[in-house]
Protein backbone atom coordinates (compact mmCIF):
# COMPACT_ATOMS: atom_id res chain seq x y z
CA UNK A 1 0.00 0.00 0.00
CA UNK A 2 1.34 3.43 -0.92
CA UNK A 3 1.92 6.10 1.69
CA UNK A 4 -0.60 8.89 1.20
CA UNK A 5 -1.61 12.17 2.82
CA UNK A 6 -4.38 14.74 2.63
CA UNK A 7 -2.95 17.62 0.60
CA UNK A 8 -4.41 21.03 1.45
CA UNK A 9 -3.28 22.24 -1.98
CA UNK A 10 -5.57 19.82 -3.85
CA UNK A 11 -8.05 19.14 -1.02
CA UNK A 12 -7.84 15.40 -1.47
CA UNK A 13 -5.83 12.44 -0.24
CA UNK A 14 -2.92 11.71 -2.58
CA UNK A 15 -0.23 9.08 -2.92
CA UNK A 16 3.04 10.52 -1.69
CA UNK A 17 5.73 10.72 -4.36
CA UNK A 18 8.76 12.84 -3.40
CA UNK A 19 10.79 14.78 -5.94
CA UNK A 20 13.86 12.61 -5.37
CA UNK A 21 13.38 8.88 -4.85
CA UNK A 22 13.95 7.90 -1.24
CA UNK A 23 14.46 11.49 -0.04
CA UNK A 24 12.07 14.02 1.52
CA UNK A 25 12.55 17.75 2.00
CA UNK A 26 10.18 19.08 4.66
CA UNK A 27 9.60 22.51 6.17
CA UNK A 28 7.42 23.16 9.22
CA UNK A 29 6.65 26.55 10.71
CA UNK A 30 8.32 26.71 14.10
CA UNK A 31 7.87 29.01 17.09
CA UNK A 32 7.78 32.76 17.28
CA UNK A 33 10.17 33.04 20.20
CA UNK A 34 8.45 35.75 22.23
CA UNK A 35 7.05 33.53 24.99
CA UNK A 36 6.79 29.92 26.15
CA UNK A 37 5.06 27.62 23.69
CA UNK A 38 1.59 26.43 24.76
CA UNK A 39 0.07 22.98 24.42
CA UNK A 40 -1.71 23.96 21.20
CA UNK A 41 1.69 24.72 19.68
CA UNK A 42 2.98 21.37 20.88
CA UNK A 43 0.07 19.53 19.32
CA UNK A 44 1.36 20.82 15.95
CA UNK A 45 5.02 20.17 16.81
CA UNK A 46 4.29 16.58 17.86
CA UNK A 47 2.27 16.02 14.68
CA UNK A 48 5.25 17.10 12.57
CA UNK A 49 7.49 14.91 14.73
CA UNK A 50 5.23 11.91 14.04
CA UNK A 51 5.30 12.70 10.31
CA UNK A 52 9.10 12.97 10.34
CA UNK A 53 9.54 9.77 12.36
CA UNK A 54 7.16 7.78 10.17
CA UNK A 55 8.79 8.91 6.94
CA UNK A 56 12.08 7.66 8.35
CA UNK A 57 10.42 4.40 9.46
CA UNK A 58 9.28 3.89 5.88
CA UNK A 59 12.87 4.23 4.71
CA UNK A 60 13.02 7.84 3.54
CA UNK A 61 16.01 10.08 4.14
CA UNK A 62 14.45 13.20 5.64
CA UNK A 63 15.87 16.73 5.60
CA UNK A 64 13.61 18.66 7.95
CA UNK A 65 13.75 22.42 8.48
CA UNK A 66 11.99 24.25 11.34
CA UNK A 67 12.30 28.03 11.43
CA UNK A 68 12.67 30.26 14.48
CA UNK A 69 10.87 33.58 14.11
CA UNK A 70 13.04 35.91 16.18
CA UNK A 71 12.02 39.23 14.65
CA UNK A 72 8.40 40.30 14.22
CA UNK A 73 5.90 42.65 15.83
CA UNK A 74 5.60 40.58 19.01
CA UNK A 75 9.29 39.94 19.67
CA UNK A 76 10.06 43.64 19.19
CA UNK A 77 7.14 44.74 21.36
CA UNK A 78 7.95 42.42 24.26
CA UNK A 79 11.72 42.89 24.22
CA UNK A 80 11.20 46.65 24.41
CA UNK A 81 8.70 46.21 27.24
CA UNK A 82 11.51 44.51 29.20
CA UNK A 83 14.05 47.04 27.91
CA UNK A 84 16.50 44.37 26.75
CA UNK A 85 18.10 43.72 23.35
CA UNK A 86 16.01 41.69 20.93
CA UNK A 87 18.62 38.90 20.75
CA UNK A 88 18.85 38.52 24.53
CA UNK A 89 15.07 38.36 24.72
CA UNK A 90 14.58 35.79 21.95
CA UNK A 91 17.54 33.64 23.03
CA UNK A 92 15.68 33.01 26.29
CA UNK A 93 12.69 31.58 24.48
CA UNK A 94 14.74 29.69 21.90
CA UNK A 95 16.33 27.81 24.79
CA UNK A 96 12.92 27.21 26.36
CA UNK A 97 11.60 25.82 23.07
CA UNK A 98 14.47 23.36 22.68
CA UNK A 99 14.22 22.32 26.35
CA UNK A 100 10.48 21.68 25.98
CA UNK A 101 11.05 19.67 22.79
CA UNK A 102 13.60 17.53 24.63
CA UNK A 103 11.09 17.01 27.45
CA UNK A 104 8.49 15.70 24.98
CA UNK A 105 11.02 13.61 23.03
CA UNK A 106 10.54 15.65 19.86
CA UNK A 107 13.44 14.69 17.61
CA UNK A 108 15.95 17.41 16.68
CA UNK A 109 15.65 18.31 13.00
CA UNK A 110 18.41 18.96 10.49
CA UNK A 111 18.14 22.76 10.39
CA UNK A 112 16.73 25.50 12.64
CA UNK A 113 17.22 28.74 10.69
CA UNK A 114 16.60 31.94 12.64
CA UNK A 115 15.11 34.86 10.76
CA UNK A 116 17.71 37.38 11.96
CA UNK A 117 20.48 35.24 10.42
CA UNK A 118 18.87 35.34 6.97
CA UNK A 119 18.08 38.99 6.26
CA UNK A 120 20.20 39.05 3.03
CA UNK A 121 18.24 36.04 1.71
CA UNK A 122 14.96 37.85 2.34
CA UNK A 123 16.23 41.00 0.65
CA UNK A 124 17.20 38.97 -2.43
CA UNK A 125 13.75 37.38 -2.58
CA UNK A 126 12.08 40.81 -2.38
CA UNK A 127 14.38 42.12 -5.10
CA UNK A 128 13.36 39.21 -7.35
CA UNK A 129 9.71 39.96 -6.67
CA UNK A 130 10.31 43.58 -7.61
CA UNK A 131 12.02 42.53 -10.84
CA UNK A 132 8.96 40.40 -11.65
CA UNK A 133 6.53 43.27 -11.06
CA UNK A 134 4.95 42.04 -7.82
CA UNK A 135 5.86 44.89 -5.45
CA UNK A 136 5.48 48.59 -4.82
CA UNK A 137 6.78 51.01 -2.19
CA UNK A 138 4.62 53.10 0.13
CA UNK A 139 6.02 55.27 2.92
CA UNK A 140 9.34 53.46 2.57
CA UNK A 141 7.85 49.97 3.08
CA UNK A 142 7.73 47.36 0.30
CA UNK A 143 4.41 45.60 -0.30
CA UNK A 144 3.34 42.56 -2.31
CA UNK A 145 0.62 43.55 -4.76
CA UNK A 146 -1.74 40.59 -4.65
CA UNK A 147 -3.56 41.40 -7.90
CA UNK A 148 -0.32 40.57 -9.74
CA UNK A 149 -0.68 36.96 -8.58
CA UNK A 150 -3.94 35.73 -10.20
CA UNK A 151 -4.26 32.59 -8.07
CA UNK A 152 -4.00 34.51 -4.79
CA UNK A 153 -6.63 33.18 -2.39
CA UNK A 154 -7.15 29.85 -4.17
CA UNK A 155 -5.01 27.89 -1.71
CA UNK A 156 -6.93 29.32 1.26
CA UNK A 157 -10.28 28.82 -0.56
CA UNK A 158 -10.75 32.57 -0.30
CA UNK A 159 -13.00 34.76 -2.44
CA UNK A 160 -10.85 37.79 -3.28
CA UNK A 161 -13.14 39.18 -5.98
CA UNK A 162 -14.14 42.08 -3.76
CA UNK A 163 -10.65 43.06 -2.65
CA UNK A 164 -9.52 46.63 -3.14
CA UNK A 165 -6.24 46.98 -5.02
CA UNK A 166 -3.84 49.17 -3.12
CA UNK A 167 -5.40 48.55 0.32
CA UNK A 168 -2.44 47.64 2.49
CA UNK A 169 -1.67 45.67 5.64
CA UNK A 170 1.46 46.61 7.56
CA UNK A 171 0.99 44.24 10.51
CA UNK A 172 2.65 40.81 10.50
CA UNK A 173 -0.60 39.09 11.47
CA UNK A 174 -4.14 39.99 10.52
CA UNK A 175 -7.67 38.69 10.43
CA UNK A 176 -8.77 35.73 8.34
CA UNK A 177 -10.12 36.68 4.90
CA UNK A 178 -8.55 40.16 5.09
CA UNK A 179 -7.19 39.92 1.54
CA UNK A 180 -5.09 43.01 0.98
CA UNK A 181 -1.58 43.83 -0.15
CA UNK A 182 0.80 42.70 2.57
CA UNK A 183 4.16 44.03 3.71
CA UNK A 184 7.43 42.40 2.65
CA UNK A 185 9.83 44.97 4.11
CA UNK A 186 8.88 47.37 6.89
CA UNK A 187 10.50 50.79 6.88
CA UNK A 188 12.02 51.68 10.23
CA UNK A 189 9.97 53.77 12.63
CA UNK A 190 10.93 55.02 16.12
CA UNK A 191 8.63 52.35 17.59
CA UNK A 192 11.11 49.72 16.33
CA UNK A 193 13.91 51.24 18.40
CA UNK A 194 17.26 49.61 17.66
CA UNK A 195 15.76 46.80 15.57
CA UNK A 196 16.60 47.48 11.93
CA UNK A 197 18.91 46.49 9.07
CA UNK A 198 20.47 48.81 6.51
CA UNK A 199 19.86 47.17 3.10
CA UNK A 200 19.25 48.02 -0.54
CA UNK A 201 15.56 48.19 0.41
CA UNK A 202 16.24 50.89 2.97
CA UNK A 203 16.48 50.94 6.74
CA UNK A 204 14.01 48.48 8.20
CA UNK A 205 13.19 44.84 8.80
CA UNK A 206 11.38 41.98 7.05
CA UNK A 207 7.71 41.19 7.36
CA UNK A 208 6.90 37.85 8.94
CA UNK A 209 5.65 36.07 5.80
CA UNK A 210 8.78 36.64 3.70
CA UNK A 211 10.91 34.94 6.34
CA UNK A 212 9.52 31.45 5.73
CA UNK A 213 9.49 31.72 1.93
CA UNK A 214 13.15 32.73 1.83
CA UNK A 215 14.48 30.30 4.44
CA UNK A 216 12.58 27.25 3.20
CA UNK A 217 13.81 27.73 -0.37
CA UNK A 218 17.36 28.44 0.77
CA UNK A 219 17.65 25.00 2.38
CA UNK A 220 15.19 22.88 0.40
CA UNK A 221 15.21 24.39 -3.09
CA UNK A 222 12.72 26.41 -5.10
CA UNK A 223 10.30 23.46 -5.11
CA UNK A 224 10.21 20.93 -2.28
CA UNK A 225 8.11 18.07 -0.99
CA UNK A 226 6.25 18.89 2.23
CA UNK A 227 5.28 22.03 4.11
CA UNK A 228 3.49 21.55 7.42
CA UNK A 229 1.91 23.63 10.16
CA UNK A 230 -1.34 24.33 11.93
CA UNK A 231 -4.59 25.09 10.09
CA UNK A 232 -4.48 28.59 11.54
CA UNK A 233 -1.52 29.30 9.23
CA UNK A 234 -3.31 28.46 5.98
CA UNK A 235 -4.35 32.10 5.67
CA UNK A 236 -2.72 34.50 5.56
CA UNK A 237 0.72 33.03 6.26
CA UNK A 238 0.89 30.04 3.95
CA UNK A 239 -1.11 31.74 1.21
CA UNK A 240 1.38 34.60 1.35
CA UNK A 241 4.33 32.21 1.33
CA UNK A 242 3.05 30.69 -1.91
CA UNK A 243 2.55 34.08 -3.55
CA UNK A 244 6.03 35.24 -2.54
CA UNK A 245 7.88 32.05 -3.47
CA UNK A 246 6.14 31.45 -6.79
CA UNK A 247 6.13 35.15 -7.63
CA UNK A 248 9.92 35.20 -7.22
CA UNK A 249 10.76 31.93 -9.02
CA UNK A 250 7.85 31.23 -11.37
CA UNK A 251 7.94 27.62 -10.15
CA UNK A 252 5.57 25.57 -7.95
CA UNK A 253 6.57 26.12 -4.33
CA UNK A 254 5.42 23.06 -2.34
CA UNK A 255 3.99 19.77 -3.58
CA UNK A 256 2.23 18.57 -0.39
CA UNK A 257 0.78 20.90 2.24
CA UNK A 258 -0.13 19.01 5.42
CA UNK A 259 -2.00 20.87 8.15
CA UNK A 260 -2.82 19.95 11.74
CA UNK A 261 -6.17 20.87 13.30
CA UNK A 262 -6.73 23.04 16.38
CA UNK A 263 -6.54 21.91 19.99
CA UNK A 264 -9.43 22.59 22.35
CA UNK A 265 -9.17 22.50 26.14
CA UNK A 266 -12.13 20.94 27.95
CA UNK A 267 -14.22 21.51 24.82
CA UNK A 268 -13.40 25.22 24.46
CA UNK A 269 -10.97 27.24 22.39
CA UNK A 270 -7.86 27.82 24.46
CA UNK A 271 -7.50 31.41 25.65
CA UNK A 272 -6.18 33.30 28.64
CA UNK A 273 -9.54 35.01 29.13
CA UNK A 274 -11.26 31.62 29.41
CA UNK A 275 -8.72 30.48 32.01
CA UNK A 276 -7.80 27.39 29.99
CA UNK A 277 -4.50 28.52 28.48
CA UNK A 278 -1.60 26.24 29.42
CA UNK A 279 2.07 26.04 28.60
CA UNK A 280 3.77 22.67 28.73
CA UNK A 281 5.48 23.66 31.94
CA UNK A 282 2.20 24.53 33.63
CA UNK A 283 0.85 21.05 32.84
CA UNK A 284 4.04 19.44 34.19
CA UNK A 285 3.73 21.53 37.35
CA UNK A 286 0.34 19.93 37.94
CA UNK A 287 2.10 16.58 38.34
CA UNK A 288 1.59 15.08 34.90
CA UNK A 289 4.46 13.26 33.19
CA UNK A 290 6.00 14.28 29.87
CA UNK A 291 5.13 11.03 28.10
CA UNK A 292 1.51 11.27 29.24
CA UNK A 293 1.34 14.67 27.57
CA UNK A 294 3.06 13.41 24.44
CA UNK A 295 0.64 10.47 24.26
CA UNK A 296 -2.52 12.56 24.53
CA UNK A 297 -1.27 15.09 21.97
CA UNK A 298 -0.38 12.27 19.57
CA UNK A 299 -3.36 9.94 19.94
CA UNK A 300 -5.99 11.89 17.94
CA UNK A 301 -5.75 12.04 14.14
CA UNK A 302 -4.00 15.23 13.13
CA UNK A 303 -6.91 16.41 10.92
CA UNK A 304 -9.41 16.12 13.80
CA UNK A 305 -9.74 18.69 16.56
CA UNK A 306 -8.15 17.38 19.72
CA UNK A 307 -10.11 17.99 22.91
CA UNK A 308 -7.46 18.14 25.63
CA UNK A 309 -8.99 17.25 29.01
CA UNK A 310 -7.37 16.51 32.32
CA UNK A 311 -9.49 13.37 32.68
CA UNK A 312 -8.14 12.22 29.32
CA UNK A 313 -4.63 13.02 30.45
CA UNK A 314 -5.10 10.93 33.58
CA UNK A 315 -6.38 8.04 31.45
CA UNK A 316 -3.17 8.00 29.42
CA UNK A 317 -1.28 6.98 32.56
CA UNK A 318 -3.05 3.63 32.57
CA UNK A 319 -2.16 2.99 28.92
CA UNK A 320 1.50 3.81 29.50
CA UNK A 321 1.67 1.72 32.66
CA UNK A 322 0.15 -1.20 30.78
CA UNK A 323 3.02 -0.90 28.30
CA UNK A 324 5.57 -0.67 31.12
CA UNK A 325 4.17 -3.75 32.85
CA UNK A 326 4.22 -5.61 29.54
CA UNK A 327 7.88 -4.77 28.91
CA UNK A 328 8.78 -5.98 32.38
CA UNK A 329 6.87 -9.23 31.88
CA UNK A 330 8.57 -9.82 28.53
CA UNK A 331 11.99 -9.32 30.11
CA UNK A 332 11.13 -11.85 32.81
CA UNK A 333 9.56 -14.41 30.45
CA UNK A 334 11.15 -17.86 30.59
CA UNK A 335 8.59 -20.24 29.11
CA UNK A 336 8.35 -22.67 26.24
CA UNK A 337 9.07 -21.38 22.69
CA UNK A 338 6.05 -19.76 21.02
CA UNK A 339 7.60 -20.34 17.60
CA UNK A 340 5.41 -19.69 14.59
CA UNK A 341 2.57 -18.35 16.74
CA UNK A 342 4.76 -15.43 17.78
CA UNK A 343 5.93 -14.84 14.22
CA UNK A 344 2.32 -14.68 13.04
CA UNK A 345 1.47 -12.10 15.74
CA UNK A 346 4.51 -10.02 14.84
CA UNK A 347 3.62 -10.04 11.14
CA UNK A 348 -0.06 -9.31 11.61
CA UNK A 349 0.40 -6.39 14.00
CA UNK A 350 3.24 -4.88 11.96
CA UNK A 351 1.02 -4.96 8.88
CA UNK A 352 -1.78 -3.23 10.79
CA UNK A 353 0.60 -0.59 12.17
CA UNK A 354 2.05 0.29 8.75
CA UNK A 355 -1.26 0.11 6.88
CA UNK A 356 -2.83 2.52 9.37
CA UNK A 357 -0.06 5.11 9.28
CA UNK A 358 0.27 4.84 5.49
CA UNK A 359 -3.36 5.97 5.45
CA UNK A 360 -2.77 9.69 6.15
CA UNK A 361 -1.11 8.97 9.52
CA UNK A 362 -4.23 7.27 10.89
CA UNK A 363 -2.95 7.02 14.44
CA UNK A 364 -5.88 5.37 16.26
CA UNK A 365 -5.73 1.96 14.53
CA UNK A 366 -1.92 2.13 14.67
CA UNK A 367 -2.12 2.44 18.46
CA UNK A 368 -4.73 -0.31 18.39
CA UNK A 369 -2.19 -2.57 16.65
CA UNK A 370 0.33 -1.86 19.42
CA UNK A 371 -2.07 -2.67 22.24
CA UNK A 372 -3.44 -5.74 20.45
CA UNK A 373 0.17 -6.90 20.19
CA UNK A 374 0.55 -6.38 23.94
CA UNK A 375 -2.62 -8.40 24.54
CA UNK A 376 -1.59 -11.23 22.20
CA UNK A 377 1.91 -11.63 23.57
CA UNK A 378 0.64 -11.17 27.13
CA UNK A 379 -1.57 -14.24 26.61
CA UNK A 380 1.43 -16.23 25.43
CA UNK A 381 3.35 -15.26 28.55
CA UNK A 382 0.39 -16.18 30.77
CA UNK A 383 0.31 -19.58 29.06
CA UNK A 384 4.06 -20.03 29.62
CA UNK A 385 4.78 -19.88 25.90
CA UNK A 386 7.45 -17.21 25.44
CA UNK A 387 11.05 -18.36 25.67
CA UNK A 388 13.87 -16.11 26.86
CA UNK A 389 15.46 -15.96 23.42
CA UNK A 390 12.11 -14.85 21.94
CA UNK A 391 11.81 -11.89 24.27
CA UNK A 392 14.26 -9.91 22.16
CA UNK A 393 11.95 -10.26 19.12
CA UNK A 394 9.09 -8.74 21.07
CA UNK A 395 11.18 -5.91 22.51
CA UNK A 396 12.77 -5.20 19.13
CA UNK A 397 9.31 -4.75 17.62
CA UNK A 398 8.20 -2.38 20.38
CA UNK A 399 11.45 -0.45 20.04
CA UNK A 400 10.89 -0.10 16.29
CA UNK A 401 7.35 1.18 16.79
CA UNK A 402 8.60 3.55 19.46
CA UNK A 403 10.92 5.12 16.90
CA UNK A 404 7.66 6.38 15.39
CA UNK A 405 5.57 6.99 18.52
CA UNK A 406 8.24 8.16 20.92
CA UNK A 407 6.30 7.78 24.18
CA UNK A 408 7.91 4.59 25.53
CA UNK A 409 11.10 5.20 27.50
CA UNK A 410 12.79 1.81 27.72
CA UNK A 411 15.97 3.13 29.33
CA UNK A 412 14.09 4.97 32.06
CA UNK A 413 11.87 1.93 32.55
CA UNK A 414 14.89 -0.35 32.95
CA UNK A 415 16.37 1.96 35.57
CA UNK A 416 13.04 2.08 37.42
CA UNK A 417 12.84 -1.71 37.40
CA UNK A 418 16.37 -1.95 38.79
CA UNK A 419 15.40 0.37 41.65
CA UNK A 420 12.25 -1.64 42.39
CA UNK A 421 14.28 -4.88 42.38
CA UNK A 422 16.83 -3.32 44.75
CA UNK A 423 14.14 -2.27 47.24
CA UNK A 424 12.41 -5.67 47.04
CA UNK A 425 15.75 -7.38 47.75
CA UNK A 426 16.30 -5.13 50.78
CA UNK A 427 12.79 -5.92 52.00
CA UNK A 428 13.40 -9.67 51.54
CA UNK A 429 16.57 -9.40 53.64
CA UNK A 430 14.64 -7.49 56.33
CA UNK A 431 11.96 -10.19 56.42
CA UNK A 432 14.56 -12.94 56.67
CA UNK A 433 15.99 -11.14 59.70
CA UNK A 434 12.45 -10.75 61.06
CA UNK A 435 12.87 -6.97 60.92
CA UNK A 436 9.17 -6.46 60.25
CA UNK A 437 9.23 -2.70 60.81
CA UNK A 438 11.87 -2.22 58.09
CA UNK A 439 10.08 -4.61 55.74
CA UNK A 440 6.84 -2.70 56.25
CA UNK A 441 8.61 0.63 55.68
CA UNK A 442 10.03 -0.62 52.37
CA UNK A 443 6.62 -1.90 51.27
CA UNK A 444 5.12 1.53 51.97
CA UNK A 445 7.98 3.24 50.10
CA UNK A 446 7.23 1.10 47.06
CA UNK A 447 3.48 1.72 47.38
CA UNK A 448 4.17 5.47 47.37
CA UNK A 449 5.84 4.92 43.99
CA UNK A 450 2.76 3.08 42.72
CA UNK A 451 4.25 -0.42 43.19
CA UNK A 452 2.13 -3.18 44.73
CA UNK A 453 3.84 -6.30 46.12
CA UNK A 454 2.58 -9.86 46.33
CA UNK A 455 4.55 -12.35 48.42
CA UNK A 456 4.55 -15.87 46.98
CA UNK A 457 6.32 -19.10 48.03
CA UNK A 458 8.90 -18.64 45.26
CA UNK A 459 9.48 -14.97 45.99
CA UNK A 460 7.90 -11.55 45.77
CA UNK A 461 6.35 -10.27 42.55
CA UNK A 462 5.20 -6.72 41.86
CA UNK A 463 2.90 -4.70 39.65
CA UNK A 464 1.90 -1.07 39.26
CA UNK A 465 -1.30 0.28 40.77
Amino acid sequence: MALHFYNTLTRRVQDFEPLAEGKVGMYVCGPTVYNLAHIGNFRAYIFSDLLRRYLKYRGYEVFHVVNLTDVDDKTIRDSQAENIPLKDYTDRYKKAYFDDCDTLKIEPVEMYPAATDHIPDMVRTIERLTENGHTYVSDGSVYFKIDTFPSYGKFANLDVSGMRSGARILADEYEKEDARDFVLWKAWTPEDGPVFWETSLGKGRPGWHIECSSMSQKYLGETFDIHGGGVDLIFPHHQNEIAQAEGATGKPFVRYWIHCEHLLVEGQKMSKSAGNFYTLREILDKGYRPMEIRYILLATHYRQQLNFTFEGLKATRGALERLSDFVRNVRLADGQPAGEVLNKILGQRENEFVTSLDDDLNISPALGAVFNFVRDVGRLISDGKLAKDESSKVLDKLTAWNRVLGFMDFEEEALAEEEVARLIEKRTEAREKKNWAEADRLRKELEAQGILLEDRPKGTIWKRK
